[in-house]
């Protein structure tokens, strides 16, 4: 399947996932549980779940990026691949009224859907918006810091992504991804299925790889935060891996 077609494929199902109850990408594990107790297996808690919209939990992701990314008040923060908003509704919290958390999301459903549970719910700094992750719709040096959770593996071009990703934060600028790679090759019939793609699975890079593109996009200081197997496959030789990446502009 041609990039185009798959990116399509995707966004057709994401846009899906935000019209109906469906919330499970990548896991194995997830099948049967509900999205609460989905999010809090990848590393939310309750007491901060409380605190934010509940419909805009799904269980979707391979991790609590925002956890990590130690926001301060006043700052400007991006979320690529948003969905409908759990991680941009925390941000908002830890940047305050004077900041701003801004999502952004290839589905304009889930952008539609995102928007009218912000403003449903009073949030004033928080914005969600329409655009590629592949091509940002910022200007050069908008943001503190950007954060993804489980979104860059489903990427056809991971390296302009980083590289975009470098462009819009400010000097200085920081990152926190939580992203699904793999410790080992995946089979070539995997990698040329789209329903592996939109399971987060068909996408994903091996480790180094995926750490080396965040090099050669400028980045330094690169730290993973915390590694751990997000999913068992007995067919599959690579081990599916959550990690959560920290790197500094």
């Amino acid at each position: 399947m041609k990039d185009e077609n798959l990116k399509e494929f995707v966004k057709d199902r994401y846009s899906e996932i935000a019209r109906t109850s469906d919330s499970c990408c990548c896991s194995t594990s997830c099948s049967g549980s509900s999205p609460e107790t989905r999010t809090r297996q990848i590393g939310y808690s309750q007491g901060k779940l409380e605190k934010i919209p509940q419909e805009a939990i799904k269980g979707l992701g391979c991790g609590n990026p925002v956890n990590y990314l130690e926001l301060e008040k006043g700052e400007m923060v991006l979320d690529l691949g948003s969905g409908l908003g759990i991680d941009v509704f925390l941000a908002s919290e830890k940047v305050g009224p004077e900041g701003r958390a801004v999502g952004l999301d290839a589905s304009e459903k889930m952008v539609q859907r995102a928007n009218e549970i912000a403003k449903r719910n009073g949030y004033e700094n928080v914005e969600f918006k329409h655009g590629e992750i592949e091509k940002i719709p910022f200007e050069d040096d908008t943001f503190d810091a950007v954060t993804s959770n489980c979104v860059i593996n489903l990427s056809t071009d991971k390296l302009r992504t980083y590289e975009e990703i470098y462009r819009v934060l400010r000097p200085a600028g920081r990152i926190l991804i939580s992203d699904i790679v793999t410790d080992g090759e995946l089979p070539e019939e995997i990698r040329k299925n789209p329903e592996a793609w939109a399971a987060c699975i068909g996408g994903a890079v091996e480790r180094e790889e995926y750490l080396n593109i965040i090099e050669e996009a400028g980045f330094e200081k690169i730290d993973i935060v915390s590694r751990s197997t997000f999913d068992s496959h007995e067919e599959l030789e690579a081990e599916i891996l959550s990690l959560q990446v920290r790197a500094s502009k």
